[in-house]
């Protein structure tokens, strides 16, 4: 399980720290891909073959589901972590997540996300306004929050 907020910086070549812990979890390859929120979510081989499995049993019929799973796929790469635990970042990913210098890679229970610092400070301040909203919003799933 991933957990916690860690904050770094990408160099001039695109080249980001994946923290320690978050190393451990991910394995030597992960797969990183665009994610939701402008943001990239990076995947633990087999957490990304789970992921894979239910996407293929999406109804190749529906638009939005082969929409969705263009830009899930489509945007993904294996990253390997090299000997100071950096992963290379592709410039198109690092494009669609806004992400320069500053960086905010998270752990989301089974994933990792990694933002651009800005868009990571402003989509934090915008939900925390709205976290007791969202959570009655989600109270039918029992997560006995």
């Amino acid at each position: 399980m991933f957990l916690g907020e860690y904050r770094h910086t990408i160099d001039a070549k695109g080249r980001l720290i994946i923290p320690a812990r978050f190393r451990e979890g991910l394995g030597e390859k992960f797969v990183l891909t665009k994610g939701l929120d402008g943001c990239l979510f990076a995947y633990p081989p087999q957490e990304w073959a789970e992921l894979e499995n239910k996407m293929r049993s999406l109804p190749l019929t529906r638009a939005d589901a082969r929409a969705f799973v263009r830009f899930f796929f489509a945007g993904a790469c294996e990253c390997e972590v090299d000997k100071q635990g950096r992963i290379l970042i592709p410039g198109n990913l690092r494009e669609y997540a806004g992400i320069e210098k500053d960086v905010v890679v998270i752990g989301v229970s089974a994933r990792v996300e990694i933002w651009s610092a800005e868009r990571w400070e402003a989509y934090n301040s915008q939900a925390a306004g709205q976290v007791e909203e969202i959570a009655e919003k989600i109270v039918d799933l029992n997560l006995g929050i």
